[in-house]
């Protein structure tokens, strides 16, 4: 009870969810708040009913994911609850009166809550605590996704039509296939898939760019810019386990807290751009995200380029006096490192450097000669692939950007 108490003390004030196991790791009780401290702190009340005193005499273990708002959390709790199935959320699984929301059966589905679930071939997500709550998040979902609310297919189109929340099925603005496309995406944000929406969206986003689709892309990118709050309040669950994996396979002194991460793209030296991206504890912190437009390099050279990249972040670094972080992770092989490790030697900075290797995902060190071989399901390398991931959509972004511009001239 001891370590949990001390978990308790370090839970931020934010939205979120919470979930907690118990001495098998198992979970066994999944919640949200609009403010985690304090909800959590009351479970440390001497006023307990006698369910919440057999839930926490149960718990071992702690774990929670920050959201940007409590009707996000909401989303995500259901999500979790239907995944976990946890014995403490009895009611929640069969209690028929909470909200559902409804993809109605037909040509162009409409969407919309429900507390009745019929046996109409609909889908039904569900269900959800709060009917308030889960208005906002559809709110929030459709500003992005427009879908049909109306329960019957009307004459003519609408004012959400005329608000670009709804695609106007009605005056065939939309093709079958398309709607359905919007459909499926809604259906993985609800279901808590929304990493797996964002791969699937960035491979769309690519191949418009290619085409030199811009207007297309563009919408494609702003989809992904709002789903990626969704996507770091659903997050892995277990970051604090791969970084601990991290911290062994790299024969770290402590948990790595802060990560930068850079990568390079371009097109044979044109537009060349630079990213770092910033995890803090194993989530994005966007706020300390920046692009490096390439100034100094000419034609194709990965290797200057990452070297004037990390010379101009940590350059600023040490001139504003900042805190250097724990951990540098480099897209590219042995090369690259080395390329890296030669900047910060000039800097006077000692700082744990990493690599991964495009092709094969291999690990290189400073101080290994040869690269460190993971199994793909390894905690570590999970970490690591997120963190490049992540470095290259940035990256890539910035890149399109500078592209657009040049062909458009704005």
């Amino acid at each position: 009870m001891k370590d949990l108490k001390a978990k308790i003390m370090g839970v931020p004030q934010g939205a979120g969810v919470y979930i907690m196991k118990d001495k098998k790791g198992e979970v066994i009780y999944i919640g949200k708040a609009k403010s985690l401290k304090k909800r959590l702190n009351t479970y440390l009340g001497k006023d307990l009913s006698t369910k919440t005193i057999a839930l926490m005499s149960s718990v071992s273990d702690l774990e929670y994911r920050v959201c940007p708002n409590e009707s996000l959390a909401l989303l995500l709790e259901a999500s979790l609850i239907h995944k976990y199935k946890p014995i403490y959320n009895v009611s929640l699984r069969d209690d028929k009166s909470f909200p559902l929301v409804k993809i109605s059966n037909e040509e162009f589905p409409a969407i919309y809550i429900t507390r009745k679930k019929e046996q109409d071939g609909g889908c039904y997500l569900g269900p959800y605590t709060n009917s308030k709550l889960l208005r906002q998040a559809l709110k929030i979902i459709r500003r992005n996704f427009p879908y049909r609310t109306c329960r019957k297919i009307p004459n003519k189109a609408c004012i959400y039509y005329r608000l670009n929340l709804c695609p106007a099925c009605c005056m065939g603005k939309i093709s079958k296939n398309d709607y359905s496309q919007i459909i499926g995406n809604i259906s993985l944000i609800l279901e808590g898939s929304v990493d797996t929406l964002i791969k699937k969206l960035s491979f769309v986003m690519e191949n418009y760019s290619k085409d030199e689709r811009f207007e297309e892309s563009a919408k494609i990118r702003d989809q992904i810019s709002a789903l990626s709050a969704i996507a770091q309040s659903q997050g892995n669950l277990n970051s604090r386990d791969e970084l601990q994996d991290l911290k062994i396979l790299l024969r770290l002194d402590k948990i790595p807290q802060r990560i930068e991460v850079f990568d390079i793209s371009n097109i044979s030296g044109k537009e060349a751009v630079g990213s770092m991206v910033s995890f803090f504890l194993g989530e994005p912190d966007k706020n300390n995200y920046r692009k490096f437009k390439i100034k100094t390099v000419t034609g194709v050279n990965d290797y200057e380029m990452t070297a004037e990249v990390l010379r101009r972040r940590y350059s600023r670094l040490i001139k504003e006096n900042s805190t250097s972080p724990d951990l540098i992770l480099i897209d590219g092989g042995k090369g690259h490192l080395n390329t890296a490790a030669g900047e910060l030697k000039k800097l006077g900075l000692k700082i744990v450097l990493a690599s991964i290797a495009r092709k094969n995902e291999h690990i290189y060190t400073q101080d290994k000669v040869i690269p460190i071989k993971l199994e793909s399901d390894t905690p570590a390398l999970n970490l690591i692939r997120r963190l490049r991931d992540e470095a290259h959509r940035f990256a890539m972004s910035y890149h399109r950007l500078l592209r657009r511009k040049k062909l458009i001239g704005r």
